[in-house]
C-alpha cells in the first residue's frame, strides 16, 4: 500500500478511536458505579437503540472480512456462513430472547441457576462463557492483524503484533471505564458506520455491472478458475465424505450457536422489559439480514473485480478481499478515489473489531466476576467489589486473547468464529433450553450438560486439522490429528444435550416444583423480573 493509504487510513483509525474514547470518558464521569450500571447500562436503552447495538455486536470482523473473503475464494460454499449467521436469529427470537430477559439479571448463569444449586451451576456456565468469549475474541484479533498487514505491507509483522496488542489495550479501557453503557454506544456508532460502508460498496459493485447480478456471478465464475463449479455447492465442502459432513457440522454450529453466545444474551438485559428485548431482536434481524445479503454481493464482487488469485496473494485466508475490492472500485492504488475508499473501508473494519471486542470482553469479564468470583467466595460479594473484579478480569482476558490472536493470525476469521459458535452451541445452548423448558431438569444435569459439551468440543478442535496435520494448521510441523472434521459441532452439540439428559435422569435430586413454577411464571409473564 502507498503512503497515502497508510496516512489516511491511520488518520481515520485515530478519529474513530478518539470519538469512542470520548464516549467512554463521558460515560465514566456519569456512572453510578453499581453492578446494574456496569453490566446492563442501567437498563435504559430503547428497543431500536438495543437493536442497533445487537447488530453492532454481532456483525463482526468475521462478517465483514471473513465471509466476503470465503465467498471470493470458494463461491457458493462461502454462502453457508451468511445464511447460517442470519437463520440463527430466528432461534434467538422464538426460543430465548424474551425468556432470558425475564429470568436473568446480568449473565447466562442467572437463567440456568434460577432453580438449581447456584454454586456448581454458576462455576460451570461461567467457565464455558469465558471459553466461548475468548475464542470469539481471537477471531477479532486475527482480523485486526490481517487488516494492518495489508495496510503496512508484508514487512509489517512487528506492526501487526503491536496492532493486536493495541486493540487489546483499547478494549480493556472501554470496558473498565465505561461498562455496558459506553460499549453500547460504541456498538451503535459502529453499526451505522458498517452499514453505511457496506451499502456504498454494494452500490458501487452493482453500478460496475450496470445492476446485472447475473453478469456479476458469471464474471466471478470466469475469474475464479473453476467455471460453473464456483456457483455450485462442493468447491470447499464437497471433495469427499469428510468435507460434506464438515459442511453439515458447520451449518449446525452456525444456526444453533448464536443462542448460546454470552455477549449476545447479555444485550437482552440492557432494555427495561421482555417486550423491549423481543422488539430489539426484530430490529437487529432487519439490520443483520440486510447486511448479510450485501456481503454476498461483496464476496462475488471481489471474485469478479479483484480475482481470487490476487485475494490469496494478499492474505491466504481471504480476510483482505473487501479492502482490495474497495481499492479497485475507487479507481485503483494510485487514484485519490481508491485511496479514500480503501482508507474508509479499513477504518470501518477497524471500528468493527474494536466495538465487537469491547462487547465480548464485557460479557466475559461479567461471567468471571458475577458467576465465578461470586460463587467461589464463601460470603456474598458486594456489587462494588464484584465490578472491581470484572475490570481486573477484563485485563486478564485481553492478555489471553492477544496471545491466541497472534498464534492464529493465518486462519480465516469467519472460520474461527465458526469454532466459537460450535462451543457455544455445545456447552451453553443445551443447559439453557433444558432449564427453560424441562420441568425435571436438575443441578447435576446442568453441570454435566455444560462440561459434556464444552470438553468434547475443545478436545475435538485440538485433535482436528485446525491444530495439526494439514498445510493450514496452527502447528504445521507436527501431526496429532485424529478427528477428521474442522468443526466439532456435529459431534459435540448432541453430546451436550445427551450429557444434560443423562445427568438429570441419574440424579437423586428432587426438582423443586415451587421454584420451577415461579421460574415458569416469571419467564412467560415477566412478573418479578429485574
Amino acid at each position: 500500500m502507498t503512503g497515502n493509504h497508510q496516512t489516511l487510513a491511520l488518520a481515520l483509525f485515530s478519529l474513530f478511536v478518539a470519538v469512542t474514547l470520548g464516549i467512554t470518558t463521558w460515560v465514566s464521569r456519569h456512572r453510578r458505579g453499581s453492578a446494574e450500571e456496569f453490566y446492563a447500562g442501567g437498563r435504559l436503552f430503547s428497543p431500536m437503540e438495543n437493536g442497533f447495538a445487537i447488530a453492532g455486536d454481532y456483525m463482526s470482523a468475521a462478517s465483514f472480512l471473513g465471509i466476503s473473503g470465503l465467498i471470493a475464494l470458494y463461491g457458493y460454499d462461502g454462502l453457508l456462513y451468511s445464511v447460517g449467521f442470519l437463520v440463527a436469529w430466528l432461534v434467538v427470537l422464538f426460543l430465548v430472547a424474551e425468556l432470558v430477559r425475564n429470568c436473568g439479571r446480568f449473565t447466562l448463569a442467572d437463567v440456568v441457576a434460577a432453580r438449581m444449586r447456584e454454586r456448581p451451576v454458576r462455576i460451570a456456565v461461567g467457565t464455558s462463557s469465558v471459553t466461548v468469549s475468548v475464542l470469539y475474541l481471537v477471531a477479532q484479533m486475527v482480523g485486526a492483524g490481517s487488516l494492518v498487514a495489508l495496510l503496512l505491507g508484508r514487512t509489517g509483522d512487528a506492526a501487526q503484533i503491536w496492532t493486536v496488542v493495541g486493540v487489546g489495550a483499547l478494549m480493556v479501557i472501554y470496558v473498565s471505564l465505561g461498562g455496558m453503557r459506553a460499549t453500547t454506544w460504541i456498538q451503535i456508532v459502529k453499526a451505522v458506520l458498517l452499514l453505511g460502508g457496506t451499502i456504498a460498496l454494494t452500490a458501487l459493485v452493482l453500478v460496475r455491472f450496470h445492476g446485472d447480478f447475473d453478469r456479476l456471478l458469471l464474471t466471478a465464475a470466469d475469474r475464479s478458475g473453476h467455471g460453473e463449479a464456483f456457483l455450485a455447492p462442493g468447491l470447499k465442502y464437497g471433495a469427499d465424505w469428510t468435507a460434506r459432513v464438515d459442511f453439515i457440522s458447520l451449518g449446525l454450529a452456525l444456526v444453533l450457536g448464536t443462542a448460546g453466545l454470552p455477549h449476545i444474551l447479555s444485550r437482552f438485559y440492557t432494555v427495561p422489559t421482555a417486550r423491549a428485548a423481543r422488539r430489539s431482536v426484530v430490529w437487529s434481524i432487519g439490520l443483520i439480514g440486510g447486511f448479510y445479503l450485501m456481503t454476498i454481493v461483496l464476496g462475488f464482487g471481489a471474485a469478479a473485480i479483484v480475482g481470487p488469485r490476487a485475494v490469496r496473494q494478499s492474505n491466504a485466508a481471504g480476510n483482505t478481499a473487501v479492502p482490495l475490492l474497495a481499492l479497485d472500485l475507487g479507481g485503483g492504488p494510485d487514484s485519490t478515489g481508491g485511496t479514500v475508499l480503501f482508507a474508509v473501508v479499513a477504518a470501518v473494519a477497524f471500528a468493527t473489531i474494536l466495538a465487537v471486542v469491547a462487547g465480548i470482553t464485557l460479557a466475559s469479564s461479567a461471567s468471571v466476576a458475577h458467576d465465578l468470583y461470586a460463587s467461589l467466595r464463601r460470603r456474598t460479594s458486594r456489587p462494588r467489589s464484584e465490578v472491581a473484579v470484572a475490570r481486573t478480569a477484563a485485563v486478564g482476558i485481553g492478555v489471553v486473547a492477544i496471545a491466541l490472536g497472534l498464534l492464529a493470525r493465518d486462519l480465516n476469521v469467519a472460520f474461527l468464529v465458526g469454532l466459537a459458535f460450535a462451543v457455544a452451541a455445545s456447552a451453553n445452548l443445551p443447559v439453557l433450553l433444558y432449564s427453560l423448558f424441562w420441568r425435571g431438569f436438575t443441578t447435576r444435569g446442568a453441570v454435566w450438560g455444560v462440561y459434556g459439551g464444552l470438553i468434547p468440543a475443545l478436545v475435538l478442535v485440538v485433535l482436528s486439522p485446525v491444530v495439526s496435520g494439514s498445510p493450514n494448521s496452527l502447528f504445521r510441523g507436527v501431526d496429532f490429528q485424529y478427528f477428521p472434521l474442522e468443526n466439532p459441532g456435529l459431534v459435540s452439540i448432541p453430546l451436550g444435550f445427551l450429557a444434560g439428559w443423562l445427568g438429570t435422569v441419574t440424579s437423586s435430586e428432587v426438582p423443586d416444583k415451587a421454584k420451577h413454577a415461579e421460574t415458569e411464571v416469571r419467564s412467560l409473564t415477566g412478573a418479578g423480573a429485574v
